[in-house]
């Protein structure tokens, strides 16, 4: 497999901004280098993350500031932009494999750019609208959350809970699992992964639509 060479750097000595900051970025495995705002830029970092105290000190053309109270992950998604040389995004789908363990799966046109698990229906109702609130800066003509049927009451509960959480203009749709979880290898059976691998699949699959403001 190869590794993707880093193009971001954290250049801040605030232990607070830097803990937000990697966490974010690790949980994506994003690759990245620490520096502090003193030190040289390489060459080849195209996007420099700090806070705002901090930014006058970095020397480089591409500058993200932290602030005070700011959502972090809406300004990782501003650095991948950046990286891809993106303005805006056609379509952003999350994708869901509810069960015991709920696996997540956040792809902006076709690429994974974040995943995780949760493990509860209300967490992941949580989590998911914090992700739809991190986008509100950033351009994008559709966003989708697509919630797989494996379960029927967990899909039934999902896109309830997350039809009330959620802004009206984000399109929910409930998707086949059938084939989801099959040709995984068994370096991926392991619980959480297996789930995540199946949300990515769910999240590339057609669903069939669920109407909007039908839950009190």
């Amino acid at each position: 497999m190869k590794l993707m060479k880093a193009k971001i750097a954290v250049a801040t000595v605030s232990g607070k901004a830097y803990y937000l900051i990697v966490n974010e970025l690790r949980n994506r495995n994003i690759p990245f280098i620490s520096l502090t705002p003193y030190d040289p830029v390489p060459l080849e970092i195209k996007v420099v993350i700090t806070t705002e105290k901090e930014r006058p000190l970095i020397r480089h053309e591409n500058v993200l500031a932290l602030k005070e109270g700011e959502n972090h992950q809406a300004l990782i998604n501003q650095a991948l932009q950046q990286i891809e040389g993106k303005s805006s995004y056609e379509k952003i789908v999350i994708g869901v494999d509810p069960g015991e363990v709920l696996g997540l799966a956040v792809l902006a046109d076709g690429k994974v750019i974040k995943t995780g698990n949760c493990f509860s229906i209300k967490e992941t109702v949580e989590e998911i609208g914090s992700i739809v609130e991190s986008l509100k800066d950033v351009k994008v003509a559709s966003i989708t959350v697509k919630v797989g049927d494996g379960i029927p009451e967990y899909k039934e509960k999902l896109l309830r809970a997350l039809d009330r959480r959620l802004p009206s203009n984000v399109e929910l749709e409930s998707v086949s699992e059938a084939g989801t979880d099959r040709y995984i290898s068994e370096a991926k059976h392991r619980r959480g992964i297996r789930d995540i691998v199946s949300a990515i699949r769910i999240a590339k699959r057609t669903g069939q639509k669920f109407t909007r403001g039908q839950s009190q």
